[in-house]
């Protein structure tokens, strides 16, 4: 007779069934087999392998789901959810009722999580979801009001939810009971000891459907696309995010929806920086403006402002125009927009407008360029015997 080999040497990762790293948490298993479950469950895909696939991902849930079942897994490899692996077993203790009141000692360090279950049949709130809305610089300044489109998980509306085709209803696992677990005897490196798992039949839900919802084909949600009226709040700053209760994925066993957070990404000004509630803008000034003060005309975002500007200012010099920033988001009035004066150097005066500077140094005492670049260069002669001595 033919060998069949080594049973164990065909399987494939567990965490490559489910598409998930080694380190994945406990809520990424869990969203990768509900995922993967509904794309392969017989009553919705109807390609040949899907009953086998379907069949590979809920094996590979069943012991990544599960603490105790996960280490053996990592540590020894398929080997190590052999039912056989470890060998000899406690002396007598070699059937459930052997345990009697060491069951539940048993139970509460290698059945996953010691006794209590949640309720499988319990109502459970829906997934959360997150959608980014881009604002203008001035929409998150001012408000705005924004509808938006998601795609999201809502209660069937064929069968309300409890995804059994109208007429009928799900019943009572018939191997579990309702409880969504059934207990296990396993031979552990530890010896024979008594594991709970998921149910294979009713894949911990508590119920059968013997006629799935033609709608949602046993699933009780359906995808649609979900309309809602978002007000955006005046001062809201880029990445800040505000939670709409209520607005997520469908909850489970009529339990209520989750809620939608809306992320906000901010565009950037071309006039204006913002710290919270401050603006920051620079005002460029002439030499002449700055030389002798001027009255000059500063953009906000709440419109024009005049400001006067002193005779003497330098580059650098900060102006605050009180109550012209951005709306605080959480009260307080608006904040201040700081004006920082930038004197830009004139380029390519005319030959009377650069009389008119080296008449101005001459006038208050100072030297032109050129003059400075005279003396320079005399200094230069001088210092390498440039010039005759008398």
């Amino acid at each position: 007779m033919k060998s069949g080999g080594n049973p164990m040497a065909a399987k494939r990762d567990y965490y490559e069934i489910l598409g998930v790293q080694k380190g994945a948490s406990d809520d990424e298993i869990k969203k990768a087999y509900r995922k993967l479950s509904k794309k392969y469950h017989p009553d919705i895909n109807k390609e040949a392998d899907a009953d086998q696939k379907f069949k590979e991902v809920s094996e590979a849930y069943e012991i990544l789901s599960d603490a105790q079942k996960r280490a053996a897994y990592d540590q020894y490899g398929h080997a190590g959810t052999d039912p056989n692996f470890g060998g000899g077993g406690f002396g007598g203790f070699s059937g459930a009722g052997g345990f009697g009141g060491f069951e539940d000692i048993f139970e509460s360090f290698f059945g996953g999580g010691g006794g209590r279950r949640m309720d499988p049949n319990a109502p459970r709130q829906g997934e959360d979801l997150q959608y980014t809305i881009n604002l203008s610089f001035e929409e998150a300044i001012f408000g705005v009001e924004k509808n938006i489109q998601y795609n999201r998980e809502e209660t069937c509306h064929t069968c309300s939810g409890n995804g059994a085709k109208p007429g009928t209803s799900p019943t009572t696992c018939h191997k579990c009971h309702g409880s969504g677990t059934v207990n296990v005897e396993r031979q552990t490196p530890l010896g024979r000891v008594m594991s709970r798992q998921t149910c294979d039949v009713c894949h911990g839900t508590g119920k059968e459907i013997k006629e799935p919802c033609p709608t949602c084909h046993g699933n009780g949600h359906e995808k649609k696309t979900h309309s809602v009226k978002v007000n955006v709040p005046a001062g809201v700053e880029n990445g800040q995010q505000m939670r709409l209760a209520g607005q997520g994925e469908a909850g489970i066993n009529g339990g209520p929806y989750g809620d939608l957070y809306v992320v906000f990404y901010v565009a950037e000004s071309n006039l204006f920086d913002r710290d919270g509630g401050e603006i920051y803008y620079e005002l460029p000034l002439n030499f002449v403006q700055a030389a002798l003060g001027d009255e000059v005309n500063v953009p906000t975002v709440h419109g024009d402002v005049k400001l006067k500007i002193p005779a003497g200012t330098q580059t650098g010099t900060k102006f605050r125009l009180r109550g012209k920033g951005a709306p605080r988001l959480r009260g307080g009035g608006n904040g201040d927009q700081q004006v920082t004066v930038k004197v830009i150097t004139p380029r390519n005066l005319n030959e009377e407008q650069k009389e008119a500077l080296r008449l101005f140094a001459k006038t208050s005492g100072q030297s032109t360029v050129e003059e400075q670049s005279e003396g320079f260069f005399d200094k230069v002669k001088d210092a390498f015997g440039g010039h005759k001595k008398k």
